[in-house]
This record gives C-alpha cells, sequence and structure tokens, in this order.
C-alpha cells in the first residue's frame, strides 16, 4: 500500500498538468541555460569594458582577451551552448573597425576562436550590424532569439543565437551572445511539443519559427500573422486570436503559438 501510494501522488500530478505548461516550462528551462552564459558574458564584458575608461583611456580589442577564461568555461559548463563571446558596437574599439570576441566547440569537442577578416574593403562579414541576434538588441534593449538559420559566419550548422545587449554608462555598446545548435534545441523540446493535442510551433519577436510540429509552419520559415514582439511584452497570460492561442515562455524571446482550444 506504501509503494502505490508513493506511485498514485506523481502520477495524478503528471496527469494534472496543462500540457500547455509542459511546453513553456520545457523552453525556458532549455533558453535559460543558454542565456545564463550569455548574462555571464555580458557581465564580464561590462567590468572590463568600464575597467579599461575608468582608468582613462579607450578600450582596444586586446583588452577582450581577457574574456577568453570565462568564454572557454562557459562552453565547458553549459552543454547546449556551441559558440559564445562578445560582438562590439562598431567604433567601440580605437584600434579596429569591429571585432568578435568569439570562441567555439569544434566537431572534436577543441575550443577555438572564429577568426574573420572584418575589413570593409575585403569581407562580407564586416558589417555584422544587420544580423537579428545584433539589431534585436540593440533596437529593444532586451533578450533576443535570432533564428534559426544557418550560420554561415561560424558553424555552416543550421541554429539559434540568443543575445542580450552590452551598455557602458548608458550606451549601447555591442551584444553578449551564445549559439545552440537547432538539432539540440529541438531534442530538447520536441517531445514536449508533440504532447499537445494540436500542431503547435514556437516563433520569435519577428514570427521565425524555431521548432516545430505543424507541417504547415516548418522551422525556420517566417510565421505572418500576430505581432509577436507585443504578445512577449505582453501580460503572460498570453493572447487568442478566433483560431490561435499565443503565449510567451516565460521571461523568454519565444512564443508559443498552437490552437484557440
Amino acid at each position: 500500500m506504501g509503494r502505490s501510494t508513493g506511485l498514485a501522488g506523481p502520477a495524478r500530478a503528471v496527469a494534472d498538468t496543462d500540457p500547455v505548461d509542459a511546453v513553456v516550462g520545457r523552453v525556458r528551462d532549455t533558453l535559460e541555460e543558454v542565456f545564463a552564459a550569455v548574462a555571464e558574458t555580458g557581465a564580464d564584458t561590462g567590468a572590463l569594458l568600464a575597467g579599461a575608461t575608468g582608468a582613462g583611456r579607450e578600450p582596444v580589442a586586446a583588452d577582450l582577451t581577457a574574456l577568453r577564461p570565462g568564454l572557454h568555461a562557459r562552453l565547458a559548463d553549459h552543454p547546449l551552448v556551441s559558440g559564445v563571446g562578445f560582438v562590439a558596437a562598431p567604433g567601440l574599439l580605437t584600434d579596429v573597425p569591429g571585432w568578435l570576441e568569439w570562441w567555439q566547440r569544434g566537431p572534436d569537442g577543441a575550443v577555438r576562436p572564429l577568426l574573420l577578416d572584418l575589413d570593409p574593403e575585403h569581407s562580407a562579414y564586416s558589417d555584422y550590424t544587420h544580423w537579428d541576434w545584433y539589431t534585436l538588441p540593440r533596437e529593444t534593449g532586451r533578450r533576443a532569439v535570432a533564428g534559426p538559420y544557418v550560420d554561415y559566419l561560424c558553424s555552416d550548422e543550421y541554429s539559434l543565437t540568443l543575445s542580450a545587449p552590452v551598455a557602458l554608462d548608458g550606451r549601447f555598446v555591442g551584444v553578449a551572445a551564445a549559439d545552440v545548435y537547432l538539432r539540440h534545441f529541438e531534442a530538447a523540446v520536441l517531445p514536449v511539443l508533440q504532447r499537445l493535442p494540436a500542431p503547435a510551433r514556437l516563433v520569435n519577436a519577428r514570427g521565425r519559427v524555431a521548432a516545430s510540429t505543424d507541417p504547415a509552419h516548418l522551422a525556420g520559415s517566417l510565421t505572418k500573422g500576430p505581432d509577436f514582439a507585443a504578445v512577449l511584452t505582453g501580460p503572460p497570460t498570453g493572447h487568442r486570436t478566433a483560431d490561435l492561442r499565443l503565449l510567451p515562455c516565460g521571461d523568454t524571446p519565444l512564443v508559443l503559438v498552437t490552437a484557440n482550444g
């Protein structure tokens, strides 16, 4: 009897859990693990830049090498993170027009720097300020999820990039960011999405689909319709249309979209 009673309680709790709540919880937990690495990088960068300016000088690219031990630790401590670093706003550093202090884990597990030619006269990657992972935090002052997209810049993998603004004395100076391979994100969230009674998808502020069980809205496609950015800044209970239920996934910048049942 004691054993039966011990099992019945958790079983009832699982049975009584709203599957939508389970999706929101899984997405929140998955993304917050990565955003923890982003926040640590942002805090380290802010402190480093404040130290440089406090010494009465403008920062240079060599200052950012002090971030490397922390970036390496984040790649070791956060299994979902495939790349992590700081991307400087143009003009922040006095000796280079732009800079990515970025480190990533290769297929063999080795940690390597991302080496890019950022000379605007020779490199197609010199202007990184048009990418969503940069523009969304700069424009909104909030965390962002960009993608999924094929990450030709870093890995040639289908990826998500999670980012957050970095400020110095109230001035935007760049973004802290981390990459997650889409296959790893989908492995974490699709099992709970598949438990929903109707097809569902997760979209970012721009409507880009990050994961989906809806054949009409595949991962990577762009969803048109509601203002997803407004849902993210609205009440936690979300928004309903005649056909859809839109629910922010906690404080993370993804929206769950499913049938309005």
